[in-house]
């Protein structure tokens, strides 16, 4: 089993920053990819960020050119920069990890972008 743990969200005006973090703990060895996932209020969860093992990450339209993702595989974390934020990015962010066999989801963190 694997267990995500999400911190880093909160309240920031538009145009500013956030660093989201997901630590991976249990079977880590597992893993084959991890990815950032978002909800707004009233909407579908949707592709932020993805980072396949040994792949190409790739990202929502929305967020290209603001948001990186990235990893310390020595703190096996997974970080999710968001610059320029705007409105449109609040939601509770979510980390996943794909094993062979189970998708896993944190519990999710709440980002609100608002003067």
């Amino acid at each position: 089993q694997v267990q995500l743990v999400e911190s880093g969200g909160g309240l920031v005006q538009p145009g500013g920053s956030l660093r989201l973090s997901c630590a991976a703990s249990g079977s880590i060895f597992t893993i084959n990819g991890m990815a950032w996932y978002r909800q707004a209020p009233g909407k579908q969860r949707e592709l932020v960020a993805a980072m396949p093992n040994g792949g190409n990450t790739n990202y929502a339209d929305s967020v290209k050119g603001r948001f990186t993702i990235f990893r310390d595989n020595a703190k096996n974390t997974v970080f999710l920069q968001m610059n320029s934020l705007k409105p449109e990015d609040t939601a509770v962010y979510y980390c996943n990890a794909l094993t062979k066999r189970t998708l896993y989801w944190g519990q999710g963190t709440q980002v609100t972008v608002s003067s």
